[in-house]
């Protein structure tokens, strides 16, 4: 394989580019996003950079439009999974802070300290805040909640899990298990049977 991709000039792919971009985001902040030491990380000249993306900002704009499908689209999709209980609606939500192929806590962080430094990562980032907890918002409208409790309510658990991202809090996989019951009580008003929260450990690879 080596050989092929010598022999064809290989030069990576635009993902190959964006996956090591987000390696360096995530270790180091925007300002460790550059051409030369992406180049090196993979191994790769920096022309072949420029097969991919016209300069740095396009190669950032790609990072932005990752995150947003990733982070937000993915919240927004388990807003609107399907659901027989507001408590079973909540854990369907809760999913995305237990997967990160779902909802990547350490990219959320990186762009969060990102947007302080650059005006347009600040808009992007408040236009998310604004389409998170308007999906939540209409999670809990679906469900009988007034439009002021739920805008309360859905306001109440994002800044509770942005708070978590912000702090960079730390817990055990059992002890925010534990927890879950509490806040799903804590956020919506009614407490999650067993056969739901056993479904949800269940998804995660938890008994």
């Amino acid at each position: 394989m080596a050989m092929e991709k010598t022999e064809r000039g290989w030069r990576g792919t635009p993902d190959l580019w964006l996956d090591a971009a987000y390696g360096l985001l995530v270790e180091g902040g925007v300002e460790a996003v550059k051409i030369m030491p992406l180049a090196d990380r993979l191994g790769l000249s920096r022309t072949s950079f420029y097969w991919h993306f016209a300069d740095r900002e396009a190669l950032l704009a790609g990072l932005v439009e990752r995150w947003k499908a990733k982070n937000t689209g993915n919240l927004v999709a388990r807003c609107e999974t399907s659901a027989a209980t507001i408590s079973e609606a909540m854990l369907n939500l809760f999913d995305c802070w237990y997967d990160d192929a779902l909802f990547d806590s350490r990219l959320e962080f990186a762009m969060r300290t990102w947007a302080l430094t650059d005006a347009g990562v600040a808009a992007a980032m408040s236009a998310a805040d604004a389409e998170r907890v308007a999906a939540i918002t209409a999670l809990f409208r679906r469900f009988g909640y007034s439009e002021s409790e739920a805008d309360t309510r859905a306001r109440t658990l994002y800044l509770t899990q942005v708070g978590y991202i912000a702090l960079r809090s730390e817990e055990s996989l059992e002890i925010r298990m534990a927890r879950n019951p509490a806040y799903v009580l804590t956020f919506c008003g009614t407490a999650p049977t067993e056969a739901e929260i056993a479904a949800f450990r269940a998804r995660h690879g938890v008994r």
